[in-house]
């Protein structure tokens, strides 16, 4: 691996808006909000979803129909005779 072409990373904690859930990981972007989790500091950068808000991750997916979209697209721009 070729030294001094790799950005520096920072330790940083995700932070979900809704539920407020944490997730620690590392990032290249710093952030003006610092916590110190088990003695290191981390940047905390805030997000709207995460995967434990996330619908297709929770099992709250809801199903649209499609069928009646289909539906209701052709009666109302299907050429009437």
């Amino acid at each position: 691996m070729q030294e001094d072409i790799h950005p520096e990373q920072y330790p940083t904690c995700f932070v979900d808006v809704s539920t407020g859930a944490k997730f620690i990981s590392r990032s290249t972007r710093k952030s003006k909000k610092t916590e110190i989790i088990n003695g290191v500091e981390h940047q905390i950068r805030v997000c709207d979803i995460t995967s434990d808000s996330h619908p297709v991750y929770t099992g709250k997916k809801t199903l649209v129909d499609t069928a009646g979209r289909i539906q209701k697209f052709t009666e109302k721009f299907s050429r009437k005779r």
